[in-house]
């Protein structure tokens, strides 16, 4: 079940319908009903598989179902709703309100600005800042790599229409919208400069990003993504990483690519591993440069990332 059909439950829809008080606490100590926000519920084994993304897209709807004027979603709630990653997913949702409207929102972060005609759009069947807008104004309030992660994932929507081509055009003209949008206020603007000169499309999931982040601190410069390796067959491998000043190649090896039933596309897991180990020795036996491998783990901080490529005797600049 998607976040956007997940029915959400009204406390008084509940109690017309014979839960009284205790009931709705028994549910909630045995699983069978969550909180969403006050008054909100769902059945979260309808939920059980929902990514963070997914959660914040239903505690967004949650919030507009009670709103009696339109609310217009912001930030990590509205790049949860274009389909961005969400790096450090919160429990409250973000809303954009100008000056006028006071007030505080139950389960809910306001941030304070104009939004013109041209920053609001409809997604989910939610009033969202644009993708433009939504990554700005990530750049200038989120940390660094909460921002990269959603400006790479921004740039892929715009400008990668197939794995190994990436359209420069669209990703400039993208990034330019965006920065416009950033010299609008002071507020953060260094930060976001910062973030938006980093991105890159070609980053094909928050941990590549995350990964880009921890080889730059760790000096390397050179460091190329998406590289194309001629295969078997005619057919083409794509490597996350082509660290050249070392002269390795770097893969970032997510759990995802194993475990999830779509990316498989069918297989087992035991033959996605032997795919990879053919993909890998071949990648090796080609170009005569070893493939590195890290996961979430190695990538806590630079000197984490630094000590798994030292342990291949990669070279740190």
């Amino acid at each position: 079940m998607s976040p956007l059909d997940i029915p959400l439950l009204h406390r008084a829809d509940l109690l017309a319908q014979g839960t009284d008080h205790h009931g709705l606490d028994r549910r909630l100590r045995a699983g069978t009903l969550a909180r969403v926000r006050p008054g909100v519920y769902i059945d979260p084994r309808r939920a059980a598989s929902f990514r963070p993304e997914e959660w914040i897209i239903v505690r967004a709807r949650a919030l507009a179902r009670a709103c009696s004027r339109p609310t217009v979603f912001s930030h990590q709630t509205a790049a949860a709703l274009h389909g961005l990653p969400v790096l450090h997913p919160g429990e409250r949702v973000h809303i954009t309100l100008d000056e006028r409207r006071r007030g505080s929102v139950a389960g809910a972060v306001r941030h304070r600005g104009e939004l013109s005609t041209d920053d609001v759009v409809s997604r989910c069947g939610l009033h969202t800042t644009s993708l433009a807008r939504t990554v700005a104004d990530i750049a200038r309030t989120a940390p660094f790599d909460e921002a990269v992660c959603a400006l790479d994932g921004a740039l892929r929507q715009v400008a990668v229409r197939a794995i190994g081509s990436y359209d420069e055009t669209a990703a400039g003209a993208f990034t330019a919208e965006s920065l416009a949008l950033v010299e609008r206020s002071s507020h953060g603007r260094a930060r976001a400069r910062r973030a938006i000169a980093f991105a890159d499309g070609r980053a094909q999931l928050p941990g590549e990003s995350i990964s880009r982040i921890r080889l730059h601190e760790l000096g390397f410069r050179a460091v190329r993504l998406q590289v194309a390796v001629t295969g078997p067959s005619a057919s083409t491998y794509f490597v996350d990483f082509g660290i050249d000043e070392a002269k390795v190649w770097g893969e970032f090896d997510g759990r995802t690519k194993y475990l999830d039933d779509e990316m498989r596309a069918g297989r087992s897991t035991a033959d996605v591993l032997l795919t990879e180990k053919r993909r890998e020795d071949w990648i090796r036996g080609v170009t005569g440069r070893p493939v590195v491998r890290w996961g979430w783990a190695d990538l806590r901080d630079a000197a984490t990332l630094g000590a798994r490529l030292s342990s291949f005797h990669v070279a740190l600049p």
